[in-house]
């Protein structure tokens, strides 16, 4: 165990916890909403630091950022825990023993060793991914700071569920993020997330004004989330956002607590990225289906090819460094490490 940052002592032994916006008041001997943060005499432990439960060498495209360093490989790691409870979760074998079971399993491994691995096996970057990173963040701090030394990217695949001084102390060292948007409903994310819309709306807005390379999925499922006029309004705020900003529209595949509901139909997901280019994205995927077009990026102002993929391969380039072959337009996004990062704002700004 690791005594948890992000927290405060509170009269009568109980530890006010503000990693993320659940902001658990946690009483002596119980544990937050994520399963992992138990409070001791008091004090306030993280259960999950240095306990990885997966750590894999993945394609970039695959968390899927589509804008950062294209083509090159993430060290991904992930321990135990979830803040939400979404009932259509993939990784619910991971995420949610913590918070039903109390059970929390991994095998201890130093911030050290985590970087290591990823420079052994080439990678370009560390993911924090699978689970809520944010319900490891001590730990992932750690080995972020390792990481920015050796000259290794940063990049949390996100709900977004953090709170302003989490990402704080995260920017910094983060050089990328996909950030789920799971829906423009506040009930959806009561419903089916057991957490709120607005403190994700208020991370997205925040990780722009840090300079934080920032990729959005929404995952599409059918009846829940798919109203067009909710999708026009969520990419509307994207627009906001920055129109370089990527939506990644995927479909649901049945799972976990929605194991009964059909997939998600490869129309309704192209329905959804037509409806943010027609609101101003200049970068819509479509996810999770393949052979219907809408996952190669081209250039805005020739219309050329500058990554064409299939799955979570690259089969060609029409970059030349990070500029259209073509024409020389510079492409949206992050294609070194820490380059092209907008500055922060200015000291006492924050978010």
């Amino acid at each position: 165990m690791r005594e948890a940052g992000f927290y405060a002592k509170q009269a009568g032994g109980d530890a006010q916890c503000f990693l993320c916006a659940h902001r658990c008041l946690v009483k002596p001997g119980k544990r937050g909403l994520c399963g992992v943060r138990e409070n001791q005499g008091g004090t306030l432990y993280s259960l999950v630091y240095g306990r990885l439960v997966s750590a894999s060498v993945d394609p970039i495209e695959k968390k899927p950022l589509y804008h950062y360093l294209p083509g090159t490989t993430s060290y991904s790691i992930a321990t135990m825990g979830c803040n939400f409870r979404c009932l259509f979760c993939q990784n619910y074998s991971i995420s949610q023993p913590p918070r039903e079971r109390g059970a929390i399993a991994g095998r201890e491994t130093s911030p050290a060793a985590v970087v290591a691995e990823a420079e052994r096996a080439g990678c370009a970057s560390i993911a924090y991914t699978y689970v809520e990173p944010t319900i490891f963040m001590e730990y992932a701090l750690d080995v972020a700071a390792l990481a920015r030394e050796q000259g290794l990217g940063n990049v949390f695949v996100s709900n977004g569920y953090m709170t302003a001084e989490a990402l704080a102390a995260l920017a910094p060292a983060l050089d990328a993020a996909n950030v789920d948007l799971k829906a423009f409903r506040d009930s959806f994310y009561r419903d089916n997330c057991g957490a709120r819309l607005a403190p994700v709306l208020d991370t997205l807005t925040a990780m722009k004004r840090l300079g934080v390379w920032l990729e959005v999925t929404t995952l599409i499922i059918a009846g829940l989330n798919d109203d067009p006029g909710e999708l026009a309004e969520l990419a509307a705020f994207l627009a906001a956002l920055g129109p370089e900003t990527p939506w990644h529209v995927s479909a649901f595949h049945p799972a976990f607590r929605m194991a009964d509901r059909p997939p998600t139909p490869p129309e309704a997901v192209l329905r959804a990225r037509d409806i943010g280019l027609a609101a101003g994205l200049r970068n819509v995927y479509a996810g999770n289906i393949r052979g219907f077009g809408g996952e190669n990026t081209v250039c805005r102002r020739c219309a050329s090819t500058l990554v064409e993929r299939a799955g979570y391969a690259i089969r060609k380039t029409g970059l030349a460094g990070a500029a259209c072959a073509d024409c020389g337009e510079i492409m949206d996004g992050r294609l070194g490490i820490g380059a092209g990062r907008a500055p922060g704002p200015p000291k006492g700004d924050r978010p």
